[in-house]
């Protein structure tokens, strides 16, 4: 089965159709820049070209970066505010005339890496995080998701964590991978003392050049490994979705 999946990101979106027996892209992704401000009425015409580039006419999921229930999104962290409160997958739908499945970032990519990447056949407590823009989390017992847990937001020195440990901090600030792993590595040890996961995936962009930070992780009791499906994860979870919901309504 094939499915078109759309990853909404604070600088970027990204979409491809994703063959979903080997959970890979089946062409090049089509990417345009996330439109400053980056209102829904923007980013929907943003989305509708990403859709209209392969011309696909079938469902279609859609990632967001912030909390999203029931197709409504709750927060916008890294987008404009009045995202809260917007009934999104409704919107995209009407918009591009196709059924839209809506799911966080994060939870996109968890679900991807859980299924045919670094979290595959993992028992326990597992947890994938995404460093872009901001920090995204997906947290999962035993491969089942806890939807939303967006805890690039807990408080850490007095700070958003994603405000010190983003990898766009890491840019921003221009820190070296050393400098930035620390802030990484006090960030990894606040989570575990809450949560106590057995494995943590690294995703997001950063996550293809791993090997420059993660071994410098050193003060992390759980395994840390790097998401492999980089950062098409939110594509193919967002796909993964869409059809989930495709076959309950069936």
């Amino acid at each position: 089965m094939n499915v078109l999946g759309i990853d909404i990101g604070g600088s970027g979106i990204k979409g491809a159709p994703v063959d979903l027996d080997r959970g890979d892209l089946i062409t090049e992704r089509f990417k345009v820049l996330t439109p400053k401000p980056s209102t829904p009425e923007a980013v929907t015409d943003a989305v509708r070209q990403v859709v209209e580039h392969f011309e696909w006419t079938g469902p279609v999921g859609i990632t967001f970066p912030g909390v999203v229930v029931d197709g409504v999104t709750r927060s916008a962290a890294n987008v404009d505010k009045s995202w809260i409160g917007f009934h999104a997958a409704e919107t995209f739908s009407k918009t591009i005339d196709l059924p839209v499945t809506m799911l966080n970032d994060a939870d996109a990519a968890g679900v991807a890496e859980m299924a045919f990447g670094a979290g595959k056949g993992h028992r326990g407590l597992a947890l994938m995080l995404t460093f872009g823009t901001g920090i995204g989390s997906a947290l999962f017992v035993d491969g089942t998701l806890v939807p939303n847990t967006e805890l690039g937001h807990l408080e850490l020195d007095g700070y958003d964590a994603e405000k010190r440990a983003s990898s766009a901090v890491k840019d921003n600030e221009e820190l070296s991978y050393p400098e930035w792993a620390e802030r990484v590595e006090r960030y990894l040890q606040h989570v575990e003392m809450l949560f106590s996961p057995t494995r943590i995936i690294i995703g997001g962009g950063i996550s293809r050049k791993w090997d420059k930070f993660i071994p410098l992780l050193k003060g992390i009791q759980a395994e840390i490994v790097p998401a492999d499906l980089r950062n098409n994860a939110g594509i193919v979870g967002a796909a993964m979705a869409a059809a989930s919901a495709q076959r309950s309504a069936e």
